[in-house]
């Protein structure tokens, strides 16, 4: 249910804009406007990376510890993984805010993306951005990082556990599986490319932005409902 709600969140933060600027010829937002997009931007973000790790623990708890689930997943333990993705998600995007807010800009106002991101921003500052650069690398790129490899690990012994199961159950669990692990990678794969390298922008990053801003969040209502 959060997941829905923050794909929700997450997509009208950049989708109707999106859709706007493809109707009029001059796309412009205002500094405050791009300022609050940026912030819920990754906000959303953070809680959606967060709360695909809460639900891969859960998984690897439905299918490694069936008989103890009820127990280790209690609607107490729920609530309070919602409030650390929550938690996490603020604290992510604050300081990703904070690292933005304080630039002075005053030559050129124009960015060569559909929505107000940290990198694209860097680049119209009027000082030196290589160690708020190097923050935002340690903020996104690691924290996404990180996430990858837990979510990639728990999979991994998922596999691992259902080897021993039955053919029927061996094929369930691991197509169950299968559709999650392609909506990580599609989410995962773009946003590690343009987080996790040093700041710079390439005409491509509109495209694999895409991925991670409209397409996953299309597809997870898919994977997590129709397909569980």
């Amino acid at each position: 249910n959060y997941l829905s709600l923050s794909d929700l969140c997450y997509t009208s933060t950049v989708l109707p804009k999106l859709m706007t600027d493809l109707l009029v010829e001059r796309k412009t937002i205002s500094y405050n406007n791009c300022m609050t997009q940026l912030f819920i931007l990754h906000f959303l973000g953070g809680i959606e990376i967060f709360t695909l790790t809460g639900m891969a623990y859960d998984r690897y708890v439905a299918i490694c510890k069936p008989l103890h689930y009820t127990i280790i997943m209690s609607r107490q333990k729920c609530n309070m993984i919602i409030v650390a993705c929550c938690t996490g998600g603020l604290v992510h995007s604050a300081s990703q805010f904070l690292l933005t807010i304080f630039l002075p800009f005053c030559g050129p106002n124009e960015i060569d993306h559909y929505f107000c991101d940290v990198y694209p921003l860097l680049k119209l500052a009027c000082t030196d951005t290589s160690r708020i650069a190097l923050l935002v690398i340690v903020n996104s790129g690691l924290i996404a990082l990180v996430t990858f490899v837990i979510l990639m690990v728990s999979y991994f012994l998922i596999l691992y556990t259902i080897r021993a199961f039955p053919a029927e159950s061996h094929a369930k669990a691991l197509s169950t599986c299968s559709s999650h692990i392609t909506v990580v990678v599609l989410f995962f794969g773009p946003a590690l490319f343009i987080y996790i390298r040093p700041a710079m922008t390439f005409p491509e990053d509109k495209v694999l932005a895409l991925f991670y801003t409209i397409i996953a969040p299309m597809f997870n209502p898919l994977i997590y409902s129709l397909r569980n």
